[in-house]
């Protein structure tokens, strides 16, 4: 028997290439481990530059993957890697080199624990790489838990705080819910497929025409409902805003852009590979998430005075921007992905600059309250121009590259030339006139303002990672905005590589 199932058994072929990236960040997160575990305490030095080199080793392979320009596909169709992958992943993995940068100081200063830290922040990233070459729903779900849990753990990472306690609670018990809502929808949709690829599944609702359409809502809506959690959309956007004050602000900055975008790419497979051909159900659902989103995040961010919070709504309305190009996938499919893509791209610079930002002001401050920001130009004004150029980006004025991530939008909905497409784009308009007033309150406090009473403002010398943090955002989101070729061209996908 042992030798009729050895002749049986073959030696499967695995595309190493391909598993690189995820490889070299398992490398480290092990050997971030093992440091930890052999040093204690006397790591903690280290760890910032471990996880730093972890991840721009991860760029290698990246590289070399996005010059060998050819599709790859594994696990029978389950996991791709294409150029749309490749630019998510190095979207992630450039995101959170920042996130390091963002978090060495901070964390030093605050005497928070450091080690795990770090090797929290990678196993998170890691599910965020096996997103975006996903193709499957139980890999799709594998890597929402992944890049969840870690995520959990770092929200109430200030321990002796009582509101980041309640804002860890808060995220977990949240994100339990919607995981559960999740799971049944991608149980409904396994049971409409009869399997777990999205192309098979997308190609059996094809085939079923009009039938069967109540369930094939439901099995979009409820998953829907558990990736909106993780893209802070209305009304799965509770947990947002008080997590984001009571975590740690470098945690604040990884949630709400790289967990941010990880959801969007889920969202990406499942609309774009499964559920496209029934543009009858994602069009409306997309819409009313989209137009929601923005109105409402907009509106409850006019009445924040603490900027943080106000960067939380804010995040709320973004997600109803980058969710808008969804609700006319059916009818311009390559143009919206694009859109949703070059977004995401734009706005992880635009808003880790923004919080890096307001972290090297804090160190003076000791505050993210918009009235300890009043007279900031009079003592900080190098930092003061450099938020107010991330704020502008983000309400989209020219020559930022705010401006062209919501032009991509907006030619999205328009060029698509449907009902609900014209109407977002009205919506759209209106709210990037709400967020301008609020972003520009803003910086008339740091310009106009008096400064408060008591404040200290003697000069502050910002720390050398901190500083870098800045110079790269900024750089990036002048570039994009100055030359959106070199962002458009990246995001140019054409027609997916599909699971097949």
């Amino acid at each position: 028997m042992l030798t009729q199932a050895a002749e049986v058994f073959t030696k499967p072929n695995v595309d190493y290439h391909a598993l690189a990236p995820e490889l070299v960040l398992v490398g480290f997160v092990i050997v971030l481990a093992l440091v930890d575990s052999w040093k204690l305490e006397r790591a903690r030095a280290v760890m910032p530059a471990l996880a730093g080199v972890g991840l721009l080793a991860v760029l290698v392979p990246l590289v070399t993957l996005a010059a060998d320009d050819a599709p790859r596909v594994l696990l029978g169709g389950g996991y791709v890697v294409d150029s749309m992958a490749l630019v998510l992943k190095a979207l992630f993995v450039i995101a959170a080199y920042v996130v390091v940068l963002l978090s060495t100081n901070y964390m030093a200063e605050g005497d928070y624990w450091e080690s795990e830290y770090y090797t929290l922040l990678l196993s998170s990233v890691l599910g965020m790489l096996v997103m975006a070459s996903s193709r499957d729903l139980i890999g799709i779900f594998v890597a929402f838990e992944l890049l969840s849990i870690p995520s959990y753990m770092l929200g109430s990472w200030r321990k002796g705080d009582l509101k980041s306690n309640e804002a860890g609670l808060k995220y977990y018990l949240m994100g339990v819910f919607a995981t559960g809502i999740l799971l049944y929808g991608m149980s409904l949709a396994y049971g409409l497929g009869g399997s777990t690829n999205l192309e098979v599944i997308g190609e059996r609702i094809a085939a079923m025409g009009s039938d069967g359409v109540p369930v094939v809502t439901l099995a979009l809506l409820f998953v829907i409902i558990g990736f909106g959690f993780k893209v802070s959309a209305v009304p799965f956007h509770m947990w947002a805003p008080d997590t984001y004050e009571g975590a740690p602000t470098p945690v604040t900055a990884f949630l709400a852009v790289s967990s941010k975008a990880a959801g969007f790419v889920a969202l990406i497979a499942v609309t774009y590979f499964a559920f496209i051909v029934r543009t009858d159900v994602i069009q409306p659902a997309f819409f009313v998430l989209s137009a929601a989103s923005m109105t409402v995040g907009n509106l409850i961010a006019i009445r924040q005075t603490n900027v943080i919070r106000m960067l939380a709504y804010s995040g709320i309305a973004q997600a109803g921007f980058m969710l808008a190009p969804f609700a006319v996938a059916g009818s311009n499919p390559e143009q919206s992905l694009q859109a949703v893509v070059t977004y995401l791209v734009i706005y992880a610079a635009m808003n880790l600059g923004a919080f890096a930002s307001i972290i090297a002001i804090s160190r003076r401050t000791r505050s993210a309250e918009l009235s300890d920001l009043g007279g900031l130009f009079t003592y900080m004004p190098g930092l003061t121009t450099v938020f107010t150029l991330f704020l502008a980006s983000l309400i989209g004025i020219p020559p930022l590259g705010g401006w062209w991530a919501k032009f991509g939008v907006f030619a999205s909905l328009v060029n698509a030339n449907t009902a609900l497409g014209w109407a977002l784009a009205i919506i759209m308009a209106l709210n990037t006139a709400i967020a301008a007033y609020y972003y520009l309150a803003v910086a008339r406090a740091m310009w106009l303002d008096d400064v408060p009473e008591g404040a200290d403002v003697s000069p502050m010398r910002t720390p050398v990672s901190l500083g870098f943090a800045l110079v790269v955002t900024l750089v990036a989101t002048v570039l994009f905005g100055v030359l959106p070729q070199v962002v458009n061209d990246a995001t140019s996908f054409g027609v997916v590589a599909s699971g097949g």
